[in-house]
């Protein structure tokens, strides 16, 4: 038994019947075809004018040709231009349809079946209209926008004088319109702005690591990216001018806490230019009288606030405490801007290695590495360890996390598709620690 097609098979069965060609029908599929060829060039012309980047721009300018000029003289205006391809897009996708129901009927007699007939009309002027005048021109004007705005430059520059009165009037209806919805307000989440950035990174080739940090930014915590105690440069109350000054020579920070007895117990910070003038004092200088009282802020203070609140109060310092009252260390205005534009050093910096890469695969770390810093090392998300993290915020911290107890020398933790291994530890803390990464 031959095989007959679907479609033919229903024209079959519904008794719609094929009628003879006329002159005026054949005209007709001309002006349809021409007519399709517009509409694709126009559906084209829109991908290709706004997806040319800056260096094609600059290269079109470059080049002072008749087209290169109408190129630059459209994108000048892109208001106008985008008025013009849509009303001209539009113009010729009614003419199509329009002509080819004309078509249609003339070449079916859909009688015996009006409404599947309709629906026949509608499918086939939507799957050419949808191939040949949008899917097709669109892909090959995104590969190849600067040959395809060549191509339509002169047509565009055509239908602009053709359609300007038209143009212009969507053009000051549009711009009425968005200055009142610019009135009301838009409320942007970070999870909006998150969201929009995994969609686009592949495209952004600079600042994106910028742009990460400030989608990140409102979520961080101050003892996420403080100097922990044991890490601090502080001075006890009581010590001595001299000592002082070789303390600070040593430190080479421009501010230091100064505690009574225990770090838990901070009576403010030291600024180092205000003990300039008295640098040839003598020993017995009451250097004390200088500190400035201390900024304490929680141990969960978000940066964003914090540094709203540095701002405000015009310091460049804060004591983060935990909840019991007790110091966890200290996080400075030059921490919170690092979240957002990297690593900050100046000639006063000494290079602090928290890692060294051994292998692709394979890093070492000193256990008091923030996690912070970890996630931005391996390229890991920053929820990675959130079923196991609890308080931790160090490398060591996690690991105590997963095993409840300070881990010999030369253990090996396996956690998800990463394997760490205890290289250097004390009965205190784990000082150095091996991270390989299994693919």
């Amino acid at each position: 038994m031959e095989t007959t097609e679907p479609f033919l098979m229903v024209l079959i069965n519904t008794k719609i019947t094929f009628q003879s060609v006329d002159l005026s029908t054949g005209i007709n599929i001309l002006l349809a075809v021409i007519l399709i060829i517009l509409s694709a060039l126009m559906s084209g012309a829109e991908t290709a004018f706004f997806t040319l980047r800056t260096d094609q721009i600059k290269e079109i300018n470059k080049h002072k040709d008749l087209r290169n000029r109408l190129i630059i003289k459209n994108l000048k205006n892109p208001k106008k231009l985008l008025a013009t391809i849509t009303i001209a897009n539009g113009f010729m996708n009614v003419c199509f349809i329009i002509l080819m129901g004309i078509i249609l009927n003339a070449v079916f007699n859909f009688k015996a079946a009006p409404a599947l007939g309709f629906i026949i009309q509608i499918a086939i002027i939507a799957f050419l209209l949808l191939l040949f005048g949008e899917t097709f021109p669109k892909y090959y004007a995104k590969k190849s926008a600067k040959k395809f705005a060549r191509i339509t430059a002169i047509p565009i520059t055509i239908l602009d004088k053709i359609f300007h009165p038209v143009s212009m009037l969507i053009i000051n209806t549009t711009t009425v319109i968005a200055k009142r919805l610019a009135k009301i307000k838009q409320n942007i989440t970070l999870d909006d702005l998150s969201q929009a950035l995994n969609l686009t990174t592949h495209q952004i080739t600079e600042d994106e690591n910028i742009l990460k940090g400030i989608v990140k930014f409102g979520n961080i915590d101050a003892k996420e990216i403080m100097k922990s105690r044991v890490d601090v440069v502080a001075v006890d109350i009581d010590t001595n001018f001299k000592e002082l000054l070789s303390i600070i020579i040593d430190s080479g920070h421009s501010r230091i806490p100064v505690y009574e007895d225990t770090f838990d117990n901070v009576k403010g910070v030291l600024y180092i230019k205000d003990l300039l003038p008295h640098i040839s004092e003598p020993e017995n200088f009451k250097w004390q009288s200088l500190i400035r009282p201390p900024y304490f802020v929680p141990e969960n203070k978000k940066i964003n606030d914090l540094l709203k609140e540095f701002q405000a109060n015009k310091i460049h310092i804060a004591i983060v405490i935990d909840e019991y009252g007790g110091t966890n260390g200290i996080v400075t205005l030059e921490d919170i801007l690092e979240e957002i534009v990297g690593e900050i050093t100046d000639e006063s910096d000494e290079d602090e290695v928290i890692y060294s890469q051994i292998n692709e695969n394979t890093y070492l770390f000193e256990g008091k590495t923030l996690l912070n810093d970890f996630f931005k090392i391996v390229d890991f998300d920053d929820d990675f360890f959130d079923d196991v993290k609890g308080d931790a915020d160090t490398i060591a911290g996690i690991i105590l996390e997963i095993t409840g107890e300070i881990p010999q020398k030369n253990k090996v933790i396996n956690y998800k598709n990463l394997t760490f291994t205890i290289e250097s530890v004390d009965k205190r803390r784990i000082k150095q620690v091996k991270v390989t990464i299994n693919q």
